[in-house]
């Protein structure tokens, strides 16, 4: 063990027990602290949650905490932040009223008497989650102990958001969760439906210099538990045919890249001038206003996405492993999947052509799953949230 690495060992130790010892101290009731997918954006519920307080509640003081690896991602935020386990951020955490996460936090950082802890979680689940993981492929665990630390980190939970009565059921179960569902939509969602006009959508693609007459595709995949590099940092084979696809669309379409962010591995697309790279982009609601067609794999960014009734392609290339060995799925999937599922780029570019031939209309299979998993959102989610979040003793 280097000397820097003894020294980081040390502080942790310091900086856990300071917590310990004062986690019960008197906690400020105008002090909310912000963290989305780990200190890496300002995005997701979060923030969704974070721009309706700033505009009425403006009494509160916010804070965002920032992974420091992170820290370009806020430089034009307009945020007061503060860096993931300094010790400022220590102080913040141990005296706010109010922690608004879409992740799980490590289990050292205890909920002290008097914090509201509102976990929005990050989207409704296909893939199994928590204690549903028969057989954990995650690196740095076993699946003991990653059922026991899930369910240890749900008790820290005072709220836990759920966009619709499909999710309800498997976070109560999964997270093994007791405390109380807020059953009103996500939050990051009320801006599909407020926002989905073409005023707002031609206004995000100037943003990005996105030429308005050509077709939007997004692809939107998710990570996989067994392609790792070490704890947290995970790999990512990229399987499409992009050069068979710049072929088919390339002077017509503009293809985005969002790729999951426990992804460490980039991916070079600057000799493709029809593909955008949003993966960092802080705002994946934005993409989807702006997209014809969802392309992704078992990512739960389609739950959301079908909100808009737009169609959805699924490239499940790995569709038996993923499903009989990484994770399972809560839905019987592909046959209650709200659209096409295809094994290569070849199929993928038949069911293209298919969706230009219906203009891009939506099936009926598409309607009657947006029916059948019951979704709680409104566009009122973000003020309902809030109100019952200030409104705890």
């Amino acid at each position: 063990m280097n000397i820097s690495s003894m020294a980081k060992k040390i502080y942790f130790i310091m900086l856990k027990n300071i917590y310990r010892i004062f986690v019960n101290i008197p906690k400020n009731s105008k002090l909310i602290v912000f963290e989305s997918f780990l200190g890496k954006q300002y995005s997701d519920s979060p923030r969704a949650i974070y721009e309706y307080i700033k505009e009425n509640h403006p009494a509160l003081k916010t804070y965002w905490v920032v992974d420091p690896r992170y820290k370009n991602n806020f430089a034009d935020c307009n945020l007061r932040t503060v860096y993931k386990f300094s010790p400022k951020w220590l102080l913040i955490m141990l005296r706010s009223k109010y922690w608004v996460f879409n992740t799980r936090i490590p289990l050292w950082v205890k909920r002290g008497k008097g914090t509201v802890y509102l976990q929005t979680w990050h989207g409704t689940p296909l893939k199994k989650l928590g204690l549903d993981i028969k057989e954990v492929h995650m690196p740095g665990t076993t699946t003991e102990s990653y059922h026991k630390n899930f369910s240890l980190a749900s008790k820290k939970w005072t709220y836990l958001i759920s966009a619709n009565k499909f999710s309800s059921e498997i976070f109560k179960r999964a997270f093994d969760f007791d405390g109380e569902m807020i059953e009103v939509g996500y939050p990051r969602n009320d801006k599909l439906i407020k926002d989905n006009t073409l005023e707002k959508i031609n206004s995000i693609k100037n943003s990005l210099s996105i030429d308005r007459s050509k077709k939007v595709i997004l692809y939107a995949p998710t990570w996989r538990d067994n392609a790792f590099h070490k704890k947290g940092s995970y790999k990512f084979q990229l399987e499409l045919d992009l050069k068979h696809l710049e072929k088919e669309f390339g002077e017509d379409y503009i293809i985005i890249m969002r790729l999951h962010y426990l992804i460490s591995d980039s991916t070079d697309f600057s000799q493709y001038s029809y593909i955008r790279d949003c993966s960092h982009y802080d705002d994946i609601s934005d993409l989807y206003l702006i997209s014809d067609v969802l392309i992704t794999d078992y990512s739960s960014v389609f739950f959301d996405y079908a909100l808009l009734k737009r169609p959805i392609l699924f490239f499940a290339y790995d569709l038996e492993e993923y499903r009989d060995k990484l994770r399972g799925f809560y839905l019987d999937f592909p046959e209650k999947a709200p659209g096409s599922v295809v094994k290569s780029t070849e199929q993928l570019v038949v069911e293209l052509r298919k969706l230009e031939k219906m203009n891009f209309q939506v099936s009926h299979k598409h309607l009657n799953f947006l029916e059948e998993i019951g979704t709680f959102d409104d566009g009122a989610s973000t003020m309902n949230v809030v109100n019952i979040m200030l409104d705890t003793n």
